[in-house]
C-alpha cells in the first residue's frame, strides 16, 4: 500500500540512545533537557528569536490567539487543513473567509481587505503546501488596519524566501510537527515570534499558566512536549537536510513524468527555499480528479483531496462564497511523496495519469 506521505524514521540506535539517557535521569515530561535542547537548535535551524516547544500543531494555533488577545472576526483562508479554522472557532472568535490566488492557492491580500470590518482583529494565513504567502501585502495590510497576523505555518518547515525563513514574518507563527510532517517529532508542534511580550504570554500560556510551582501569570493549558517526542525531534534533525535531498529528487521525477500533460501546478516566487511538504496537482475537473484517484486506488496507491472541503463550506460556520478555493479543492490531488519511495512506484502513478489524461 502507498500513502500519500510514509513518516520518516532514523535508525533506530540513534533514538534508542537518547531514551537510555531519559531513563537513567528519570525526567521524562513537564520541559526536560531534550526540550530545552531542541528548543535551542531549532531556533538556531531557523534562525528565529523565540520558539515554544507544544505538544501539536492545532494547541499552538490556539495558544497563538490565546497570547494575542484575539477578539471578534478573524480573517482567514479556506484552502488548508481543518484545523486552521476550527481553532479560530475554538476560541469564540469567527472565521471571515477570504478567497485564495488562483496561482499560489494562498490567501489573497486583495479578497483580505475587502474583507476587513471594524470587527477583525487579525489575519490567520496560511503558507499552503509550504509555498508562502504574499507576506509582504499582507504585512501592510496588517500596518494599515492595526490587525495582528497569525502565519499557518504548519507545511512551511524550513522554508526561506530570498534568503529568509518564512518564519520571520508576522507577530506569530506555528508549526506542526506531526509524524506527516518533512520534520516531525511523532506528535507536537511549536509556537515562533519576535515579540519579547507575546513570548512571555506563550510560554505561560503552554504550562497551565505558571509563574512558579504555586503562583500564575494567567490562565493556560497543558502544551506540554514529553522528552520522548523532543529526543525523536533532535534525530530527525541531524537527518533533516537528506530528508529534503529524498523528497527534492521525487518531486523532480513526477516533474519529468508529468510534464507534458494537461496539469496545473502551484506556482512559487523566485528565490525560494522549499521543503518538498507535498506534490499537489490540479486537474481540469472534479470527474478527471476523481477518476484518477479511483484508478490509482485499484493498484494500492492513495493519493488525498489536500485541502477537501473548502473550509467555508464547513458546518459550523457561516457559510461565504470563495468560488476560487471551491473550485480548486474538488480539482486537486496530492501525490504520494516520501523518502524512500520506490521509481518503479513514482512510475507506475504516472502511467495510471497519463492513461487517463491522454
Amino acid at each position: 500500500m502507498i500513502k500519500v506521505t510514509k513518516t520518516f524514521l532514523p535508525p533506530i540506535e540513534e533514538y534508542t540512545r537518547y531514551l537510555a539517557e531519559i531513563w537513567e535521569r528519570e525526567w521524562i515530561t513537564n520541559h526536560g533537557p531534550c526540550v530545552t535542547e531542541l528548543e535551542i537548535k531549532l531556533k538556531d535551524y531557523l534562525q528565529v528569536k523565540h520558539l515554544f516547544l507544544v505538544n501539536n500543531g492545532t494547541i499552538a494555533l490556539q495558544i497563538a490567539i490565546k497570547a494575542l488577545d484575539l477578539k471578534g472576526e478573524i480573517i482567514t483562508t479556506p484552502f488548508s487543513y481543518v484545523a486552521t479554522t476550527s481553532s479560530i472557532a475554538w476560541e469564540n472568535c469567527t472565521p471571515i473567509f477570504a478567497d485564495i490566488d488562483r496561482t499560489t492557492l494562498c490567501i489573497d491580500p486583495a479578497e483580505v481587505e475587502k474583507k476587513i470590518t471594524e470587527k477583525t482583529s487579525a489575519i490567520l494565513a496560511t503558507h499552503v503546501y509550504g509555498n508562502p504567502c504574499n507576506v509582504a501585502s499582507l504585512e501592510k495590510l496588517a500596518l494599515k488596519y492595526n490587525l495582528k497576523i497569525i502565519y499557518d505555518a504548519a507545511h512551511a518547515f524550513g522554508v526561506e524566501d530570498n534568503k529568509k525563513n518564512i518564519l520571520q514574518w508576522g507577530d506569530v507563527s506555528t508549526l506542526s510537527f506531526h509524524a506527516t510532517k518533512v520534520f516531525h517529532t511523532v506528535e507536537g508542534g511549536a509556537i515562533v515570534t519576535d515579540s519579547d511580550e507575546t513570548a512571555h504570554r506563550i510560554e505561560y500560556m503552554r504550562n497551565f499558566g505558571h509563574e512558579t510551582p504555586e503562583s500564575f501569570f494567567g490562565m493556560g493549558v497543558n502544551g506540554k512536549v514529553s522528552e520522548f517526542h523532543a529526543a525523536m525531534g533532535l534525530v530527525n534533525l541531524k537527518h533533516f537536510n537528506s530528508i529534503l535531498t529524498g523528497r527534492k529528487e521525487v518531486c523532480s521525477l513526477y516533474d519529468t513524468l508529468l510534464g507534458n500533460i494537461e496539469i496545473t501546478r502551484p506556482s512559487q516566487p523566485k528565490g525560494l527555499k522549499y521543503n518538498y511538504a507535498y506534490y499537489p496537482v490540479i486537474f481540469k475537473s472534479k470527474e478527471i480528479a476523481l477518476s484518477i484517484r479511483e484508478k490509482l486506488n485499484l493498484i494500492n496507491v492513495f493519493p488525498r483531496r489536500y485541502f477537501y472541503p473548502s473550509l467555508n463550506t464547513l458546518p459550523y460556520v457561516k457559510y461565504e462564497p470563495t468560488p476560487i478555493s471551491e473550485d480548486i479543492c474538488n480539482r486537486v490531488l496530492c501525490l504520494p511523496l516520501y523518502v524512500g519511495l520506490a521509481t518503479t512506484d513514482i512510475n507506475r502513478i504516472c502511467a495510471v495519469i497519463n492513461d487517463v489524461l491522454e
